[in-house]
């Protein structure tokens, strides 16, 4: 159990303190000043914040008459709060020789700190078993950006990109291990932390080579697609090259058991009672179908274009990013759905965008399909229209 006597502070995620198993801060304190001070003290429970710093950071550039006495009196403010929260009637916050300290009648329990030194002794320790656990601890502990709330500021900020950069090497090293000792459970659930924690930066990769090296194929193909659509639709760009690679490496691991002709076909069959109108897929898959066409069409006879809905607002500008956009992109999927032909494919290529091969048809035909996309979307006088672009697609011979 917590020791009710010491102060228990969070630095990673949203700024937090606990005393006595009970939270002081609330979901957010409105006092700056107040949190800046904490904050830096805190953090620095061991040397203290220097006078001339805690200046700098509460006042920045600010033309503040008398320095010296407004940190005064923000101190004397502090220590009034600190006991209003409950914690024990003592000098909370001291100055000595020009450096302001916390008190140590109240212990701080910090979670950076421990982070800082699991770190350490993971470095330093011989036994390989013991490091990983260590290292583990280490990466469990950090739960988010250090002071995510605070980036702007610029000390905070500079130990959050220490602190992102020892966490990678944490999970790098404790991955290292758990490679050496096939132990792909523990490495697929450091993969899914590291990706929740620090999204994308490319964890994936750890859970993919987990999900393969422990013969789960389908799952890590499916975590693959997701991840390529997920980078699509939040970020607007492709994953990296080194996810790419990575399945790429992975994909000759990827071989089925044997199975007779007749249970594959079933497999590979597609349950379509329900499915109306045009196919959609995850990106991965219609970059594949798009290829096969293109090598389909050595043969001649069939006439494929590519087309890209895009949102626009009344000005005909793409919309921006909400909760509307989200809304009025699944309406347009629907509306495109239902408007293509059976054999037609389709999927969304990011935040009110979607992409259509529309296979053996007309540049005609295109315009009409057109008018059907927007016909099946528009709801009375709404001003928020479609941008349409179609290009043919060519023969990759």
């Amino acid at each position: 159990m917590d020791q009710p006597d010491v102060l228990r502070v969070r630095m990673f995620g949203n700024f937090q303190m606990h005393y006595n198993g009970k939270p002081l801060t609330g979901e957010r304190i409105r006092d700056t000043h107040f949190t800046s001070l904490m904050q830096m003290l805190l953090h620095n429970v061991m040397d203290g914040v220097g006078r001339d710093t805690l200046e700098e950071v509460l006042f920045g550039d600010r033309d503040v008459e008398n320095r010296h006495q407004a940190l005064q009196t923000i101190v004397y403010k502090s220590k009034r709060k600190l006991k209003s929260m409950g914690l024990p009637d003592v000098n909370y916050i001291r100055l000595e020789k020009g450096v302001y300290h916390w008190t140590p009648l109240i212990p701080i329990s910090e979670d950076a700190r421990v982070f800082d030194e699991l770190c350490v002794r993971a470095a330093d320790e011989e036994d390989e078993e013991e490091r990983l656990n260590l290292y583990r601890e280490a990466c469990y502990t950090y739960q988010g950006e250090f002071l995510s709330d605070y980036a702007g500021v610029l000390w905070a900020g500079a130990e959050a990109r220490r602190y992102r950069n020892m966490f990678c090497e944490c999970v790098e090293s404790a991955a290292f291990i758990l490679r050496k000792k096939e132990d792909w459970i523990q490495l697929e659930e450091l993969g899914k932390y590291a990706t929740k924690i620090s999204p994308f930066s490319d964890w994936e990769c750890l859970t993919m080579e987990a999900l393969v090296e422990s013969g789960r194929y389908e799952e890590a193909a499916r975590l693959y697609a997701e991840t390529v659509d997920e980078y699509i639709m939040e970020r607007g760009v492709r994953p990296s090259a080194k996810i790419s690679e990575t399945m790429d490496k992975l994909g000759d691991r990827m071989r089925h058991a044997y199975g007779v002709i007749d249970q594959i076909q079933r497999d590979l069959s597609e349950d379509s009672g329900e499915v109306q109108g045009g196919y959609r897929c995850t990106y991965p898959v219609f970059k594949g179908i798009y290829h096969i066409i293109g090598r389909m069409m050595e043969r001649g006879g069939q006439s494929v274009y590519l087309m890209l809905c895009t949102l626009v607002d009344g000005k005909g500008n793409p919309m921006k990013e909400g909760e509307k956009l989200e809304s009025l992109s699944e309406r347009l999927g629907e509306a495109i759905q239902c408007s293509v032909r059976h054999g037609d494919i389709i999927n969304q290529y990011g935040s009110g965008q979607f992409l259509v091969l529309l296979v053996n048809t007309t540049r005609e035909n295109c315009g009409v399909i057109e008018k059907r996309i927007s016909r099946n979307f528009t709801i009375g006088r709404e001003r928020t229209g479609i941008e349409y672009r179609v290009n043919s697609v060519i023969c990759e011979a």
